[in-house]
């Protein structure tokens, strides 16, 4: 499948990226999503902070190219990809917060809504660049055994339990791009799914 046409500024700032990144053990892939959360932040720590469970960007890949449903937990997040989905195999996108009702006492409504799309679509690719909530809400449907995520991009930024969601999150046998620490965003997590969907839909025959 031939390359996506990429925007000149996107090509120059890659290459910028390119000469700056230093040495590295990333692969290929890893080190291209890499790559572009740098050019969406301008920032060289996440060379440190992306953390790739074993086989996540090959599920992902698999999981992208077949269609699979994509849920995102709020709106920022989904309008950071849908130009990308668009171009590439047109997955279904869901936004958690779109399906949540008004916040119950001690729950967000980004969290109820994470929890009723995942009905919808139990195995999707799940994105959570905002609330650490959703991201504990998604390991309680994990652990409880009600859904199997494709791939799970565990990316919410902050102070209040954003560290102890992506370490729970660590515990959990299934495929995962984290970004360590408090760091992360609805611009990172969307550049971690861009890239998987660019390199998803390059390698096609």
């Amino acid at each position: 499948m031939p390359r996506l046409v990429q925007s000149p500024i996107l090509e120059e700032s890659f290459a910028i990226i390119d000469g700056e990144f230093g040495p590295h053990a990333l692969s290929p892939m890893e080190y291209a999503v890499v790559r572009r959360v740098i050019h969406s932040t301008a920032d060289f720590e996440y060379k440190h902070l992306l953390t790739f469970g074993p086989g996540a960007i090959a599920a992902g890949l698999a999981a992208l190219s077949q269609g699979c449903p994509i849920l995102v937990d709020v709106s920022m997040v989904r309008q950071g990809v849908i130009g990308m989905v668009q171009r590439t195999f047109q997955n279904p996108l869901l936004t958690a917060v779109a399906h949540g009702a008004p916040p119950a006492p001690g729950r967000t409504r980004t969290e109820i809504g994470l929890v009723r799309a995942l009905v919808q679509a139990p195995e999707a690719i799940v994105v959570v660049g905002n609330a650490p909530t959703a991201l504990l809400a998604l390991c309680d449907q994990i652990e409880a055994g009600v859904v199997q995520p494709a791939l799970v991009i565990g990316a919410p930024v902050g102070f209040v339990a954003v560290e102890a969601a992506k370490r729970r999150l660590a515990q959990l046998p299934v495929p995962q791009i984290r970004v360590e620490g408090r760091k992360g965003g609805s611009a990172v997590a969307a550049a971690i799914l861009n890239a998987l969907l660019v390199l998803a839909w390059e390698q096609q025959p």
